[in-house]
């Protein structure tokens, strides 16, 4: 696969899970690379194990802190040609009458403003690059309806309707913007998704797991790295005709619950 020269990448939430493989896939493919990630524990491993790659801590959801990180990414890389939005929260397991207003509110502030606020200040940087790509990380989430998971599945599905609208403002710089819809993925994260879910249903975690698996024409969770092939490849020249698509790597899921 083909990447434009050596492309200057920067992925939120970078330090585990998704956004790590990420990282790594598009180290190995010869890019460089800055994540920022909340998890301080986690960029010291990271810095352990991957010197090649640069860190900043960052709050996506406090504006000052996106700004002192854009900076340092910035510099560190000497300009941006791709940013990863992955950064997200999961949010409660409740019902919409149960909801906690406060934890509706944290996950909008992550997972949508903490996005614009990123994407905003990137915008001028991939003005400057021959090659600018955007991936947003919406879900599986934001292709249904998502029961006992309001906040997630609503800026999820919010991510969609940015994707679309930064699709078109941004075209004539040549940014190209696309996002990528994951559904059940294989780490502690879906195993968390999943107690919460056992806990509202009444189900073992074993019945949980069964019936997700069921709802897939593929049967086997999603491997972080087959999502990371997938965010290279779209920030590659193969896929220099590709914007403004929602693209699903799921199994083929039939619905979110």
């Amino acid at each position: 696969m083909t990447l434009s020269s050596t492309q200057r990448v920067l992925v939120t939430a970078g330090a585990g899970g998704i956004g790590l493989a990420i990282a790594k896939a598009f180290a190995a493919a010869g890019s460089r690379v800055h994540v920022c990630d909340i998890d301080e524990a986690a960029l010291q491993r990271l810095r352990s194990e991957h010197p090649g790659i640069g860190t900043s801590r960052c709050d996506i959801a406090e504006r000052d802190s996106v700004q002192r990180m854009m900076a340092e990414a910035v510099a560190a890389l000497g300009g941006l040609d791709v940013l990863v939005n992955n950064a997200g929260i999961a949010g409660p397991a409740a019902s919409v009458a149960d909801m906690d207003p406060q934890a509706w509110e944290a996950v909008l502030r992550v997972n949508l403003t903490g996005t614009f606020t990123v994407t905003q200040l990137a915008i001028p940087h991939l003005k400057q690059s021959d090659s600018g790509a955007i991936l947003v990380m919406s879900s599986l989430a934001g292709r249904f309806g998502y029961p006992n998971r309001s906040p997630y599945s609503t800026t999820k599905w919010g991510l969609i309707g940015f994707t679309k609208t930064l699709s078109r403002e941004l075209g004539e710089f040549g940014i190209r913007v696309n996002a990528i819809l994951p559904g059940a993925v294989e780490g502690p994260r879906l195993q968390q998704v999943f107690q919460g879910r056992a806990a509202v249903s009444g189900r073992t975690l074993e019945q949980e797991e069964a019936a997700a698996l069921a709802n897939q024409s593929i049967q086997h969770f999603v491997d972080p790295a087959d999502i990371a092939a997938l965010a290279v490849f779209l920030a590659s020249d193969a896929a220099r005709s590709i914007s403004g698509q929602m693209i699903p790597i799921d199994g083929d899921s039939q619905s979110a619950s």
